[in-house]
């Protein structure tokens, strides 16, 4: 058995492709793993947020986990806040990190780019990340391709930790899906999905009601060849539709490219619109079952219980191997 954990910011609705990189894979983690399945709220404070609207999404975020199907029974669902230990593990990896290794990551270039200002934790926000996976000695981070970059980062800070003061964290490795990791943007299928698209027709959340989905679906571009077929260079709007056809079915690309010989795109997304919604209707179903529900709160008080138990133990080796506070007579 291993240790899994995963964490995702509480920053608006769930798309699609979150769904897909990332959160689809936890149903069937959790089967034969230990899992840690976290909502990073600390994170979504790197830019400015509205506190009312931060805390529906963090009980929303929370009642989506529990729709898509995890099992508080076999994971530990908790609030990254509720732990104090992350912030403080997380200010000690910082005391590690260099400002330049921070300085190179995609995501921060990509998120101060064109700023007058930007907070200081936009840029030291990775080693926090860090901390996130390493204070629950995690073996595996399933992620979507865009943050691969980061795991690579929390590899090198507890190998350059272990180096330096104790042997004591454990090295995690990514686990990145093969298929459909990286669902684009329907409007613009050359960049990754996105819930900050200014355009709301870009993207497909979780929570979008059936006339949304199709009409998004319908609208998502395409070419003008009007054939089926998957080549991500030359067509990347209808290979990324294949794509997610393909993820939500468990069906090959090739079998469903087959299925459309001599179809127009017309039929192919009114199907696919058809496989989303059907897809979706579950996880909905659930979702509002849980949003207004006590039990949500339940799970998660035990969530924070059962993480605070696991952190507070690797933050005390981290703390003695730094040679912080005082040593017990």
């Amino acid at each position: 058995m291993k240790t899994i954990f995963s964490g995702i910011q509480p920053s608006g609705s769930v798309t699609l492709g979150n769904y897909i990189g990332a959160m689809k894979q936890f149903i069937e983690l959790q089967e034969d793993n230990n899992c840690y399945f976290c909502i990073v709220d600390q994170h979504s404070i790197t830019v400015p947020q509205d506190r009312l609207e931060l805390r529906k999404n963090i009980r929303s975020l929370a009642a989506l986990y529990l729709a898509i199907g995890i099992d508080p029974s076999k994971s530990t669902l908790f609030i990254q806040s509720e732990v104090p230990a992350h912030a403080q593990a997380g200010w000690m990896l910082q005391c590690v990190a260099y400002i330049g290794e921070l300085e190179r990551m995609t995501q921060y270039k990509d998120k101060s780019a064109g700023k007058e200002a930007v907070s200081a934790g936009l840029l030291t926000y990775p080693p926090l990340m860090a901390a996130d996976i390493l204070l629950y000695n995690t073996d595996v981070v399933p992620v979507g391709e865009d943050q691969k970059q980061h795991i690579e980062l929390t590899r090198d800070l507890a190998e350059r930790f272990n180096k330096k003061f104790n042997d004591i964290l454990t090295i995690p490795e990514p686990r990145i899906p093969k298929d459909g990791a990286r669902i684009m943007s329907l409007t613009e299928p050359t960049k990754k999905m996105s819930k900050s698209d200014p355009n709301v027709k870009s993207y497909i959340t979780l929570l979008d009601d059936p006339k949304q989905i199709e009409k998004k679906i319908k609208s998502a571009v395409t070419d003008s060849d009007g054939i089926v077929e998957y080549n991500r260079t030359e067509k990347p709007g209808v290979s990324n539709l294949l794509s997610i056809y393909s993820v939500i079915t468990n069906q090959p690309i090739e079998k469903i490219v087959d299925n459309y010989k001599g179809k127009g795109y017309g039929e192919f997304k009114a199907d696919l619109a058809e496989v989303v919604v059907n897809a979706l209707k579950p996880i909905q179903d659930k979702y509002n079952y849980y949003i207004n529900s006590e039990e949500l709160d339940r799970i998660l008080d035990l969530g924070a219980e059962k993480a605070n138990v696991v952190a507070g133990k690797t933050l005390k080796k981290m703390e003695t191997a730094m040679g912080l506070g005082r040593k017990r007579r």
